[in-house]
């Protein structure tokens, strides 16, 4: 397989020419109903055609929501396939949130539906889940490196159900989630500007000094905007790391639809008061 270039590379750079910023696409039916849109089919494809001709072409990053897709059977899931692609074409990088974590032939078919050069649903990263050990996340890793994709691997997240696993301390004194941040370490090491397999953790955290996020890959962060995070926080959340972090934005720009101008004007207001805050950490 002819791989693209590395995804971390093709990360850095849309960032530093876009702004850091990922926009999901995350079509539930309260926001379908608040664009005046039907909860179906038609309304899902309105709905994802209107993001990506907003934004696809200025932001850095575009984030599926798959479940929202999934959820309508073959013809939603076609609906993805075409945003995916559409999104890819105008510019953006596409990270496929499916949240995919299992063993064996399993992993690996969940990788290969997405980040297989040749799928229907190729993306340009996919988050996964290390909750069945690190170690089976091993078929992802290997496509991804074959591939030109990357990883976002769920580390710290900001849904409070999540610290009862991510904080819990192993027999060696690390927590389960600075373990996570270890193996990230490991994969990264050596690649430059930045490697391709990220840590997704949430702005909404407050202080994570004790962990260690400067991992030498991307960090995906969930919770500006609606959850609460703003991005002057990013700052003290991240520490030395928030050079590396793309913070996620949802409902705090989806909520200006369906009026497209709207759309890209919210993605650039966030997009630039993140470059500010960047800039002055």
């Amino acid at each position: 397989m002819t791989g693209l270039e590395p995804f971390g590379a093709r990360l850095r750079r849309v960032m530093d020419e876009r702004g850091p910023l990922c926009v999901g696409i995350d079509p539930h039916a309260s926001l379908l109903a608040e664009w005046g849109l039907g909860d179906t089919v038609d309304g899902l494809e309105r709905f994802s055609r209107t993001v990506v001709e907003a934004v696809a072409d200025r932001v850095a990053v575009l984030k599926p929501q798959s479940a929202f897709f999934e959820r309508f059977g073959s013809r939603g899931v076609a609906v993805l396939e075409t945003t995916v692609r559409e999104a890819r074409e105008a510019g953006a990088l596409v990270v496929m949130d499916a949240k995919r974590g299992d063993i064996g032939s399993t992993m690996a078919a969940y990788a290969e539906a997405f980040l297989h050069k040749d799928a229907p649903l190729f993306s340009d990263a996919l988050t996964v889940s290390p909750y069945l050990g690190y170690g089976s996340l091993s078929p992802a890793v290997a496509l991804a490196r074959e591939s030109g994709a990357g990883l976002f691997v769920l580390a710290l997240t900001s849904n409070p159900e999540g610290g009862e696993v991510q904080h819990a301390v192993r027999a060696d004194g690390r927590t389960v989630g600075a373990t996570v941040l270890g193996h990230l370490a490991l994969e990264n090491a050596g690649e430059e500007p930045l490697g391709s397999f990220g840590a997704v953790v949430g702005a909404t955290l407050g202080d994570l000094s004790s962990y260690d996020l400067d991992m030498g890959g991307p960090i995906l962060a969930p919770g500006i905007g609606a959850q609460g995070a703003t991005p002057a926080d990013l700052p003290s959340v991240f520490g030395r790391a928030v050079r590396n972090v793309l913070p996620n934005v949802s409902r705090g720009v989806l909520r200006h639809g369906p009026d497209v101008v709207a759309l890209r004007d919210a993605s650039e207001r966030f997009a630039d008061e993140i470059r500010a805050a960047l800039t002055s950490a």
